[in-house]
């Protein structure tokens, strides 16, 4: 049974030979503290507010997004042509894809390319490395989470950018970025890989070359689009399966980029 608080009940003196038994006890201590904090967001949801509770804190929220989007934009505003590269935070360093993020910036860099990505730890890390090697320009756009996310070394220090809101950061994505090369990657990664489609798709950006690296992953997802979205329930055309290309390799992923801006003018996305 269940019988902390830890500290409430026991303090630090008393843990004795069964300090592994508290120890657990404060793991659990603290999980349910953030199961609380969860609970709490929920339940504010719900919660009616009178009228100067909304214009006061909407207020505050409407200075801080124009903040964050007039940072971004003065400090984005004269990068010159890049590239986002977009994968998994947790991908390690010894891992392949890793070793295969930092070719491929490497070689964009070579090829005239900055490179853009979230600023993180795993894929976003390899980007930027890549680019640092080849003293490239190096970009990092953060953002603020309870978990996983903190800048890493390899960013050029006047690129960097922190964000709170998600939004804001993907409107930095598209509007800097000449091209998406995308990596394995979890939900974050799906983000941005699908409002950029949608974008494109709908025509409220100009379409630029987006690269999906690593078959074995991504060709499951793919036969899923064909299959059910396309053929079963024409929810998407023909057409905006070729919005995208699936490459294995570093080389082929920036062929693809080099391909696309063969075809077409350099230009700006808005």
């Amino acid at each position: 049974m269940y019988k902390c608080s830890l500290f409430a009940q026991f303090g630090w003196f008393t843990l004795g030979k069964n300090y592994w038994f508290y120890f657990r006890c404060l793991v659990f201590d603290l999980m349910r503290m953030d199961e609380g904090k969860e609970e709490d967001k929920i339940r504010r949801a719900f919660k009616e507010k009178d009228w100067a509770e909304i214009k006061s804190a909407d207020s505050w929220v409407i200075f801080k997004v124009i903040s964050e989007f007039v940072e971004g934009f003065e400090k984005l505003a004269k990068i010159g042509p890049c590239v986002s590269i977009f994968g998994s935070a947790r991908t390690r360093s010894d891992h392949h894809n890793f070793q295969k993020a930092e070719a491929i910036a490497a070689k964009l860099v070579r090829h005239g390319y900055g490179v853009i990505t979230g600023g993180g730890p795993g894929i976003m890390e390899a980007g930027n490395k890549g680019a640092h090697s080849e003293k490239g320009k190096s970009v990092g756009l953060n953002i603020v989470l309870p978990f996983e996310q903190f800048n890493n070394i390899y960013i050029d220090p006047d690129k960097l950018l922190t964000f709170d809101y998600f939004f804001v950061r993907k409107v930095m994505f598209t509007k800097y970025s000449q091209g998406f090369i995308v990596l394995p990657g979890g939900f974050g990664t799906m983000d941005e890989l699908f409002e950029a489609l949608t974008l494109i798709q709908t025509k409220k950006i100009g379409r630029f070359p987006i690269v999906l690296v690593g078959k074995a992953y991504w060709e499951g997802l793919i036969e899923w689009i064909k299959t059910t979205m396309l053929e079963s329930n024409a929810n998407i055309n023909k057409e905006d399966l070729d919005l995208f290309v699936l490459v294995d390799s570093a080389d082929d992923a920036v062929a693809a980029i080099d391909d696309f801006y063969n075809k077409y003018l350099l230009s700006p996305n808005y």
